[in-house]
């Protein structure tokens, strides 16, 4: 579990805001369950290194705000439209036995002992994230599908996903898909184009063109002869 350093925050004003963000902090707040929401900051510096691992978003951290721990969901950032620098965060309390709504992304593994890929069988991703409802003490941190074994035509249905107790998908009703193994598709090329009976007897050009050649070469010896009998 991640941790993360924060610190309670008095802001009244932008400008007190404005002063924290300056100061290489990024401004939040704790919101959920039964305790008041609390305005905290946190260390830009540290919240982006986080940021930038895998599932920040859904994976718990643990917030030692004024010295005392406790479990939080990170749930929005906001950036700056031109920086792209985090400017706010928002954190929900994980309370035990509170149900949530969060997108888990799903991840594959064993790529190479698929028969199916081995053959040039393609994996068609249909879903990269599947949002679950789950105690938000129980959030798993991907949905794990095994290629082990797979061959082309197989299919992963969310019901062949074995998920713990008390998560769901939001989905009901229907079993949809998550992803496929495919057959290779291979591109044909295209066929060569039959040559012309012209094309392919190139001594008929060279006879024609002798022979229009010789014609032009009469026509004007017979337009000379009258000249030469005077």
């Amino acid at each position: 579990m991640n941790l993360l350093d924060a610190n309670t925050r008095n802001t009244k004003s932008k400008g007190e805001v404005r002063s924290l963000r300056l100061n290489g902090n990024v401004p939040g707040i704790i919101y959920g369950g039964t305790d008041q929401n609390e305005k905290v900051s946190v260390l830009k510096k540290t919240l982006k290194f986080l940021i930038d691992k895998e599932n920040f978003l859904s994976n718990i951290i643990t917030l030692n705000l004024d010295g005392k721990p406790q479990n939080v969901l990170p749930r929005e950032i906001t950036y700056n439209v031109v920086s792209d620098e985090p400017t706010h965060i928002d954190f929900l309390r994980v309370v035990p036995g509170v149900k949530i709504r969060i997108e888990v992304p799903v991840r594959f593994i064993n790529h190479e002992k698929s028969p199916g890929l081995k053959r040039g069988g393609v994996l068609n991703i249909v879903r990269r994230r599947i949002e679950l409802k789950c105690p938000s003490e129980m959030i798993p941190e991907a949905i794990t599908i095994d290629l082990d074994g797979i061959e082309i035509g197989e299919s992963f249905k969310i019901s062949s996903i074995k998920l713990e107790e008390g998560v769901t998908p939001t989905i009901m009703g229907r079993d949809f898909v998550i992803a496929t193994l495919a057959a290779p598709t291979v591109m044909k090329e295209p066929e060569k184009p039959a040559e012309t009976a012209e094309e392919a007897d190139p001594a008929a050009d060279g006879k024609d063109a002798t022979s229009t050649a010789d014609g032009d070469k009469k026509e004007g010896e017979e337009k000379k002869a009258p000249e030469e009998k005077k």
